[in-house]
């Protein structure tokens, strides 16, 4: 019998725990895993709003998680089109999607082809809607002025400036020293 490969479909925006629990019990229910990353515009076709984290980031950080053998870039929703690239044995899936009308189908579709669907708890404290409510409320409640410690500073194209002046504005950089320390 050959290597059981499993898929582990996801957006992993604003990844946490709830990410993590899913894709390291998905590895140890198959040989290899492969993490489906939804790309920016399929995120915006099924949430209706793009990412915090853009793609290029989403990749990196989910290729970075030892359980991961190998990333796919799922441009479309459809499921069973995106079994017949990869080819996997046994798809995962959080089980807050346990019972919907969608993943009823999928069940049956997926058991006419011999591919398994195994739901894992859902980590109820933690998801990356909470984390952006999160955020939201911290960026309606900021006061006005440089970012605390722990706060967000503002995307510097909202003010169409250069890193310098935004970061005089936002108080990154000591205006005495004129230190600004640059990011790659």
């Amino acid at each position: 019998m050959g290597e059981r490969l499993g898929y582990a479909p996801g957006v992993f925006d604003l990844f946490h725990v709830g990410h993590l629990n899913i894709l390291r019990r998905a590895r140890e229910h198959c040989d290899r895993l492969v993490a489906g990353v939804c790309c920016d515009d399929l995120v915006v076709r099924l949430k209706g709003r793009p990412p915090v984290v853009p793609l290029s980031e989403r990749l990196e950080i989910v290729r970075g998680i030892r359980y991961v053998d190998e990333i796919y870039v799922a441009t479309v929703n459809d499921k069973i089109e995106i079994w017949k690239e990869v080819g996997f044995d046994v798809i995962f899936k959080g089980d807050d999607w346990l019972g919907t009308d969608v993943w009823k189908t999928l069940e049956s579709e997926f058991s006419k082809v011999g591919v398994e669907v195994v739901y894992f708890p859902y980590t109820p404290h933690t998801s990356s809607t909470l984390l952006r409510r999160a955020l939201d409320l911290l960026t309606l409640a900021k006061p006005p002025g440089p970012p605390r410690s722990g706060e967000l500073a503002e995307p510097l194209q909202k003010e169409g400036g250069r890193e310098e002046d935004m970061g005089r504005e936002q108080g990154a950089v000591d205006a005495e020293k004129e230190i600004l320390i640059r990011q790659e």
